[in-house]
């Protein structure tokens, strides 16, 4: 009878393992089945602007692996305003020989676009990668958290943690940032406990961090199977477009600004008038203001935790800000030498990493540049922006 019973206890329990090895069969089965999707329709899908691409790292991933794409990452105005200029319309076809694959969001914060790159890591080793940077990330001394939530991403945070690119000094630091928003880990136990762990700088805290690692990197797995499973439905429903027909051509940069930048550019219209003399504030008057809001902005930290950590998995990145917009700021009483330095500031951090940094200063009063004080670029800016792009993608020497 006990015989019986235990032969019967190991047919279910063999039964019960060959169904789970089937399962994990069919996991990986559909997981190398969707990665091979997302290679073979990377041209529709790299120009492209949505959500499972800013949240998940798949098609990020694919597009760092691609040796005819650019990411760019950035915020708003790599989808504001919908203009045929904007890099990744501009680009779709590969008219030079590369597209352009935007990733972010509206308001998406440096700390955000870190924690990605910390993601792919290794992914990006001797990758071009271009950083569109808005200076409102560094003139606002005491910028809320509403951005960060918005745009935070479970899995590339936990796959910058538990991943092996970063160093624990650098993992250290940027745990701490991440520390001060608790609201995004409140039901994330596991991702939360491993950031204190880090953030403590302790031997022993680091003996526990590495203690719970096979915990997290199993979680992470499951989070990269779910992420290719979510692109593999993206892909059936909305990847199934036809590939841009790709054309070489050479492309005349000087006429395509002079032509964008003309009388009869549409963009212009949508600028604001200036303020009136009477909304006027007395030239430089908030000069010290601006000057101690700019050197307390934590963006600066971030931004430089972004450069450590782009150094650290050997990315080749270009830094391309837009400029301030001048002409608003001379009539709210902040002169242009005080702006001035804020574009040392952000020369001085790109040269002790020895980056390439173009922040297209010499637009600085250029009201046809910027949508006024609005870190959107016109389609006069987007042009000039595409030419950084193309001549850092081609090897030459970005022009302002």
């Amino acid at each position: 009878m006990e015989s019986s019973a235990a032969r019967e206890g190991m047919t279910h329990l063999f039964s019960g393992l060959i169904a789970s090895g089937l399962a994990v069969a069919l996991l990986f089965a559909g997981g190398i089945v969707a990665i091979h999707l997302e290679h073979t329709t990377l041209p529709s899908t790299a120009p492209r602007l949505f959500p499972l691409k800013n949240q998940g790292l798949a098609f990020q991933r694919v597009a760092a692996y691609a040796p005819d794409v650019l990411p760019l990452y950035g915020s708003s105005e790599l989808f504001i305003p919908p203009v045929s200029a904007r890099a990744s319309i501009f680009f779709r076809t590969a008219p030079t020989g590369f597209q352009v694959s935007p990733v972010g969001y509206g308001g998406t914060p440096l700390l955000i676009i870190l924690q990605k790159i910390g993601a792919l890591g290794s992914d990006l080793r001797g990758k071009k990668v271009a950083i569109s940077l808005s200076p409102g990330w560094f003139l606002t001394p005491h910028p809320g958290w509403d951005s960060y939530e918005g745009n935070f991403s479970v899995m590339a945070a936990s796959e910058m943690a538990f991943g092996t690119a970063l160093d624990f000094e650098l993992k250290r630091d940027i745990a701490s940032r991440m520390l001060k928003c608790p609201s995004t880990l409140e039901n994330r136990p596991l991702l939360e406990f491993a950031l204190r762990r880090l953030a403590s700088g302790r031997w022993l805290d680091r003996v526990v961090f590495c203690a719970l690692w096979p915990i997290g990197k199993a979680q992470t797995v499951l989070l990269e199977l779910q992420d290719h499973f979510a692109a593999l439905n993206y892909i059936r429903h909305a990847g199934s477009s036809p590939d841009p027909r790709r054309h070489s051509e050479i492309l005349d940069w000087p006429k395509l600004i002079t032509k964008i930048s003309g009388p009869n550019t549409t963009d212009a219209d949508e600028i604001k008038k200036p303020l009136t003399s009477d909304e006027q504030i007395a030239p430089g008057g908030l000069d010290r203001k601006f000057r101690i809001h700019m050197n307390k902005a934590p963006g600066w930290m971030d931004l430089e935790l972004l450069l450590r950590t782009l150094r650290r998995v050997h990315a080749q990145p270009l830094l391309i800000g837009m400029p301030i917009a001048g002409q608003f700021y001379d009539q709210s009483g902040i002169s242009r030498a005080a702006r001035e330095g804020y574009y040392e500031k952000l020369r001085a951090l790109a040269q002790r990493y020895n980056f390439t940094l173009i922040e297209f200063k010499e637009h600085d009063e250029d009201p046809a540049f910027l949508y006024r004080h609005q870190t959107h670029l016109t389609a006069k800016g987007w042009m000039f922006y595409d030419r950084a792009l193309d001549d850092f993608f081609h090897g030459r020497v970005p022009r302002t």
